[in-house]
């Protein structure tokens, strides 16, 4: 449950930071910001599979660029699903997409697979 809450609170993260940073998204209030995470994590487990499966012919075409767009895509559908989320437009969503992605890959560093914070420490021995 521990690791649950802090992937959601690196979700949260990433999308605040999005709305803070990109011009054209808009979170009206810390429970939508929760919502909106618990509502991306959702989208990316049941619908992004299927549809990184259904555009793989285009993804291996643009050697994995348009992943970036699938990306988008889910945002802008979680944006869609909730009424104090919005996104101005494409390159919006394609810019927080970047922001929430890029706040999941740092965070990922420090959170272990079972969402405990770990820190490696590395000593020398002479």
């Amino acid at each position: 449950m521990v690791g649950f809450a802090v992937r959601l609170a690196i979700s949260a993260l990433g999308l605040w930071l999005a709305s803070e940073i990109v011009p054209g998204i808009q979170i009206a209030d810390t429970g939508t910001l929760i919502l909106a995470a618990l509502l991306l994590g959702l989208v990316n487990a049941l619908v992004r599979p299927l549809a990184i499966l259904l555009t793989l012919p285009i993804t291996l075409l643009t050697l994995g660029l348009f992943v970036l767009v699938v990306n988008a895509a889910m945002l802008a559908l979680v944006a869609a699903l909730l009424d104090g989320f919005q996104i101005s437009g494409f390159g919006a969503a394609l810019l927080g997409s970047i922001v929430v992605g890029l706040t999941s890959w740092v965070a990922s560093w420090y959170v272990g697979p079972k969402g405990r914070i770990e820190v490696l420490v590395v000593r020398r021995t002479e």
